[in-house]
């Protein structure tokens, strides 16, 4: 995601080599990336994607690593089949690129992935993870629908002049401290905004030292400074859905 004052996308840091665990399917209109829970818990999470996609093998990595903890997981194509951004095309195209690729203009692909959750994997419990430009959309998704039990944003970019306290259901924000595309005064805002009007459970952790992207574009043979903290930000976001979905 960027800064709308600095159009610049995030850097892709580590492109995870990684197969998957999961298979893609069709859901009406888009495709997706389903994993099943090795028990059926009726439960699921919606894994939203960043720039880079659906099917950026570190975002199926996270859909996968969550699965494994008792969920049904989805990573669907939210940019119904445009292209991800490309870290080799010109930055310069980045803002004229995002236009066509708004974070809150998603409802039509939520109605259909939870019309699917609910009717082919039987789910009857939703949580919703994204990262990035998905962190964006998993607050406007918990603004939106009541039915969706959780949701943790991974550096979502807040914009002051919307609201962004009407949260339904309880939600954790995660940041990085030294994110370059997330100013530190916009968490200070979502934090007092939050605060000061929020009526559901939510939680904000800024992580030290870290940049945007640690969560899910990290190796984790990374440096041992880092480590700690993408463990700790993982383990949060497991532990918020286990408490509230």
């Amino acid at each position: 995601m960027a800064n709308e004052a600095h159009p610049c996308p995030c850097d892709i840091g580590h492109r995870l080599e990684y197969g998957g665990m999961g298979r893609e399917v069709q859901v009406e209109h888009i495709k997706a990336y389903l994993t099943k829970c090795p028990v059926d818990t009726g439960k699921a999470v919606i894994v939203i994607q960043d720039i880079f996609g659906w099917q950026l093998p570190n975002t199926r990595y996270m859909a996968d690593m969550i699965a494994g903890n008792g969920y049904t997981t989805i990573v669907p194509d939210f940019f119904v089949g445009q292209e991800p951004w490309d870290p080799s095309w010109d930055r310069s195209t980045f803002s004229e690129w995002l236009k066509t690729k708004d974070a809150r203009k998603i409802d039509r692909e939520v109605d259909a992935v939870l019309k699917y959750l609910k009717q082919q994997c039987h789910t009857r419990k939703v949580g919703v993870v994204g990262f990035c430009w998905g962190g964006v959309a998993v607050h406007h998704i918990m603004m939106k629908y009541p039915e969706v039990r959780a949701g943790v944003s991974v550096y979502g970019i807040v914009k002051d002049s919307e609201d962004v306290h009407s949260l339904k259901n309880p939600t954790l924000f995660i940041f990085a401290e030294n994110d370059a595309v997330i100013p530190l005064e916009q968490v200070s805002l979502l934090t007092q905004k939050l605060k000061d009007h929020c009526k559901v459970e939510y939680q904000i952790k800024t992580f030290s030292g870290q940049t945007h992207g640690f969560v899910h574009r990290k190796r984790e043979d990374c440096s041992p400074e880092d480590k700690p903290y993408i463990d700790e930000a993982r383990r949060n976001l497991l532990e918020w859905l286990n408490k509230y979905v």
